[in-house]
């Protein structure tokens, strides 16, 4: 007897795609058997044509909570991440206030938390000028390791550091660095305009490549393990091959609206579109989807990053006033899934982006598949149905998305954590810590 049975003809697992039944006992997957095999179980789901995913891991995701509640919170953004397939999300340590840069201040974010997550939550640290010290007691206490900007990130209580704090900071410590990768030095002040293309030539694709080329640099001194966050410049990703060759311990990622947004066809005002580093054009698209089907990128996550809608500067349309971020962990899979299938992508293929892989960057075994002793992480996914997407039905905070009035396919029917379905009504979501293995 165990407590349920989820059945269906196309369960994504880690050799591929069949149809299989997926047995669940105390929020564990303690078998993966024949499609109509008898089981005696307290609930038995037979989703029939219906896909089932391993639950979406999300280590990019921006809550804000506590300090700027406003823009974002652990119940909104945690509901989103739900309804949109994502059952694990890691919170960057910026905008909240305080910024997590020191155990107290985790101990407060994980207060302002408890009792309102939908999904399971981790934390990561953060690295700003002077707080190496602080970085041995983040660890002990449970972060996935440590973010650092290397140019400003918009908020003053998180500055940048240079390379020489940046490789103070990993020495301190033996864990996964996120860097924000785009050098100062090669952006440009962006001028009061409503027309995208003035913002977008204000962070070039040089920015990026001169940072990504610090951040390994540091990496191969130190002999420590950096992530690329948000890749947006496909000038970069050579770099990043040479550095792996190399014997670096350099991944990158990339977010759907890198792959899928053009900056050609970005109206003038059109603010919802800011983000930095800023979408880029589609040949530059095109690179990153080549990089990510060879496995240079090495996953796909949201950068969900919101802010209330008159920080977005709708009413004026000025990018240079505008706040730069994208909310969007709700529609990562849907908009993931509508593009990759028409570039010759499987579900399979989505699922080792956006739920396998983000779990090996942290840790999480036991995360982002469906296989014996994994939590009981599920998603049923209709690949097939197509919806628009009214920014008014979403559940993070602010309705402001680049992705409303765009026509998806795929739809999340039903989420399950730990084997119990995700309604967002019982915050039944956990903290999560970091492993041995990260």
């Amino acid at each position: 007897m165990v407590d349920l049975v989820v059945r269906s003809r196309r369960v994504v697992l880690p050799g591929g795609e069949r149809s299989a039944s997926i047995l669940i006992e105390s929020g564990k997957i303690t078998a993966v058997s024949d499609y109509d095999a008898p089981v005696a179980a307290g609930s038995d789901v037979d989703l029939g044509d219906t896909a089932l995913l391993p639950g979406l891991v999300d280590t990019h995701v921006h809550i804000n909570e506590p300090g700027r509640t406003e823009w974002e919170g652990f119940a909104s953004a945690t509901r989103a991440a739900a309804a949109g397939g994502v059952t694990t999300i890691i919170d960057m340590p910026l905008n909240s206030l305080p910024p997590t840069v020191t155990t107290d201040a985790l101990a407060i974010k994980q207060a302002a938390a408890t009792g309102q997550c939908h999904v399971d939550v981790g934390f990561w640290g953060g690295v700003i000028p002077g707080n190496t010290a602080d970085l041995a007691g983040l660890r002990e206490a449970g972060v996935f390791g440590f973010k650092a900007f290397l140019a400003d990130s918009g908020v003053p209580e998180f500055p940048p550091v240079d390379a020489a704090q940046l490789a103070e900071a990993m020495t301190a410590v033996d864990a996964l660095f996120v860097v924000h990768a785009e050098d100062p030095d090669h952006l440009r002040e962006a001028r009061s305009s409503a027309a995208y293309a003035d913002f977008l030539a204000s962070r070039p694709q040089d920015a990026e490549h001169a940072a990504v080329a610090t951040a390994i640099a540091v990496a191969r001194g130190s002999s420590r393990r950096v992530h690329i966050l948000h890749l947006s410049a496909a000038s970069a990703l050579p770099l990043i091959a040479q550095a792996r060759a190399a014997g670096v311990r350099v991944t990158a990622e990339t977010c759907p609206h890198y792959l899928t947004l053009d900056a050609d066809e970005i109206p003038d005002g059109a603010t919802e579109f800011k983000c930095c580093p800023p979408i880029r054009d589609t040949e530059n698209a095109d690179r990153l989807w080549e990089a990510l089907a060879d496995g240079l990128i090495t996953c796909v996550v949201s950068d969900h990053s919101p802010c209330t809608p008159d920080l977005k500067r709708q009413d004026t349309g000025d990018f240079a006033a505008a706040w730069g971020g994208i909310a969007s962990v709700q529609l990562g899979l849907p908009v993931i899934w509508t593009a990759a299938q028409g570039r010759g992508h499987t579900l399979a293929d989505v699922v080792k982006w956006m739920a396998r892989r983000p779990a090996d960057l942290v840790g999480l075994r036991g995360k982002g598949r469906i296989e014996v002793g994994a939590d009981a992480d599920l998603v049923a996914f209709d690949p097939d149905e197509e919806f628009v997407v009214d920014a008014q039905a979403l559940h993070h905070r602010n309705p402001v998305t680049p992705y409303a009035g765009r026509k998806l396919r795929g739809v999340v029917r039903t989420t399950w954590l730990r084997g119990r379905t995700v309604t967002g009504s019982d915050a039944g979501g956990r903290f999560l810590k970091n492993s041995k293995e990260n």
